[in-house]
């Protein structure tokens, strides 16, 4: 596997499973972030699917959210605002996309690996799919996820995981409000149930899935413009002195 990370898509009835992995505990530089962007548009528009399983390699993590090695690369707010646009970009393509999205949350997720789950329409995990916000321990905020994680959960619990930025949900938390839709206590059940999940669900009439999942994103037609600004914000942060100290230490 690549520094810049893997992606890949497997098509099968109906149903194209789109797998990303990196070996810093599946996250994603700018690079991966632009392919999954991508592939997420080009699936949007093939009508010989119906579902999309968004899936990570391996059986640890599922995301630790953005590249870390690359967040210290930013040194101006050009810089800065388009490494936060990356998510931004997946949520919103997530967002827009045609085809319902079932999340494989098999482990651990991190800031932009919370907001990955929460963009998705319906969520797999298993009782290690521990959920943390670490963006405020940095010097930053979820900005640009916070749309899509408050969106699934409510502020209140959004509240919660940004304001304890050191502490781990469990996965029954992440569940009671709402990120997950169903927990396993291993990956072979998840996966099992997965499978019988989306045979189930690339069964119902395509056009039915399109116009619910529509319904489902309501009132969120703003975002392109929101997150866009919410990645200037992140961008804006990440050069004060305060976030550059906070990221030397956690780098240490």
């Amino acid at each position: 596997m690549s520094d810049s990370g893997t992606l890949h898509t497997q098509l099968k009835n109906q149903v194209a499973t789109v797998t990303f992995g990196h070996p810093l505990s599946n996250s994603f530089p700018s690079s991966l972030l632009d392919k999954l962007t991508q592939e997420l548009n080009l699936l949007s528009n093939n009508k010989q699917i119906s579902v999309i399983v968004l899936k990570s390699k391996g059986e640890k993590a599922f995301c630790a959210g953005a590249s870390f090695n690359e967040l210290l690369e930013v040194d101006n707010l050009e810089k800065g605002t388009a490494f936060f646009s990356g998510f931004a970009n997946v949520i919103n393509a997530m967002r827009k996309c045609s085809k319902l999205i079932i999340g494989r949350i098999h482990g651990k997720a991190v800031g932009g690996g919370v907001g990955l789950a929460s963009a998705c329409d319906y969520t797999f995990a298993t009782t290690n799919s521990l959920i943390k916000l670490s963006e405020m321990a940095i010097g930053i905020g979820p900005f640009v996820i916070e749309p899509a994680v408050s969106r699934k959960i409510g502020k209140t619990a959004t509240a919660q995981l940004t304001f304890e930025p050191t502490e781990w949900k469990s996965a029954e938390w992440a569940l009671e409000k709402g990120l997950y839709s169903r927990v396993f206590n291993s990956i072979p059940e998840l996966d099992n149930e997965l499978d019988k999940f989306c045979a189930q669900l690339s069964s119902y009439n395509p056009e039915a899935l399109i116009e619910i999942k529509r319904v489902f994103w309501e009132g969120t037609d703003n975002w392109d413009v929101l997150l866009a600004e919410r990645a200037a914000i992140s961008g804006n942060l990440v050069l004060s002195e305060f976030t550059k100290t906070a990221l030397n230490q956690f780098k240490k």
